[in-house]
């Protein structure tokens, strides 16, 4: 079977989907791997790289000829058609908000695997993206901030005086959150954390941070992952924050809900009661933003409310892809095991008995078989008539 890897045509995405080290891992299972020109020059893998692992370089893949199809960010709508009828795809989906691309993989009879659909459990680990990528964008965040903070991030004791330790705050410590408190604890910063998930407190201060207790109730939901707020609630939330939010140097803020705008945590009025200089990095800006006021891709500077100088609100972009190598390491070893669970003697054949071909199933012979999915799908039609 004819498996694709092809080089990513988004604006700022610099990652690939398979690397000489998983495409050896393919070529075992008896698979045939086309990878186009130039699929991974920017993640630091050249065609000759990929040719000695035993893969065959192709200037332009041929879609049409592929039972397999493996990618980074989501698909474009245009490309479902050209794919055959029953081949299959695996990669990063965004179906919440890439509606019309799932629609288009369902009308092509295409089997698309979402990998942020994999189930969060312990025989899914090596196939949950969502979690590789996130620890690349928690350590990417501190960089961004260390880097624009007009100050150490470490104690220095010296002759001319003491500097003390840069204040950096955290909202939300899942896998990103806690991977931001780490680095930022190794570049020696004082940090401390909230979350509204119950286990929080516990993995923040394992890491060496100071969890902030609000004294709200725990917030957790399935798979790992905290439950959106009602509004009472999350306005009260963010009353309690505020202190901590004015004393913070740097603030990261991680929080995202699956298939949901990311909760708003932070007001401009927050962020304008920081000290002049401070730096916020929102991780949650391409899906909405943690902080009012922030823009995927840009620096914002919001003036204190003291008049004294500015803070800078940085919105996150593509922040896996800034670090390629890794990333796609990562990321390929993801797609590769998810791939091989489905492949048995040469050829991928989805047994959908098993929860994890199930649940990470997008499409399927004609239909949409993520329920949340199909239900959006259902409502824009639905708005699209009126």
């Amino acid at each position: 079977m004819r498996v694709g890897i092809a080089r990513e045509r988004r604006e700022g995405e610099r990652r690939v989907a398979a690397t000489p080290e998983t495409v050896r891992q393919l070529v075992g299972l008896g698979l045939e791997v086309l990878v186009e020109h130039g699929a991974g020059e920017a993640s630091g893998h050249p065609d000759a790289a990929y040719e000695e692992a035993g893969a065959a370089i192709e200037e332009v893949l041929e879609l049409g000829d592929l039972d397999v199809l493996l990618h980074v960010r989501p698909l474009d709508p245009a490309t479902p058609p050209r794919l055959r009828r029953g081949a299959i795809t695996i990669g990063l989906a965004s179906p919440s908000t890439e509606l019309p691309t799932v629609r288009a993989l369902a009308d092509a009879g295409v089997t698309a695997f979402a990998l942020e659909l994999v189930p969060r459990i312990s025989r899914a680990q090596s196939m949950d993206a969502l979690t590789s990528q996130a620890l690349v964008a928690g350590y990417r965040c501190v960089l961004e901030a260390a880097m624009r903070l007009p100050r150490f991030f470490p104690l220095y004791m010296t002759a001319a005086g003491t500097i003390p330790p840069a204040r950096v705050l955290v909202l939300g410590a899942g896998v990103a959150g806690l991977q931001a408190i780490g680095t930022a604890k190794r570049l020696g910063a004082r940090v401390s954390a909230n979350d509204v998930r119950a286990a929080s407190a516990d993995e923040v201060q394992s890491l060496g941070g100071t969890f902030i207790n609000l004294d709200l109730d725990a917030a957790d939901a399935s798979g790992g992952y905290a439950k959106e707020l009602g509004a009472d609630r999350a306005a009260r939330q963010r009353q309690l924050l505020a202190p901590h939010v004015a004393d913070a140097d740097v603030l990261i803020t991680t929080a995202a809900i699956p298939g949901r705008p990311a909760p708003l945590l932070v007001t401009a009025d927050m962020v304008r009661a920081m000290r002049p200089g401070s730096v916020v990095v929102d991780l949650a800006a391409e899906s909405g933003g943690n902080v009012e006021g922030s823009v995927a891709g840009s620096d914002v500077a919001v003036p204190t409310a003291d008049g004294g100088g500015t803070v800078t609100v940085v919105g996150m972009k593509d922040a896996a892809s800034t670090m390629p190598a890794d990333a796609s390491r990562l990321y390929a070893k993801n797609v590769a095991n998810l791939l091989a669970l489905m492949t048995h003697d040469g050829s991928v054949e989805p047994d959908f008995g098993d929860v994890v071909v199930m649940d990470a199933c997008l499409t399927h012979d004609g239909e949409v078989r993520h329920p949340a999915t199909a239900e959006a799908l259902a409502t824009d039609a639905q708005e699209g008539a009126r």
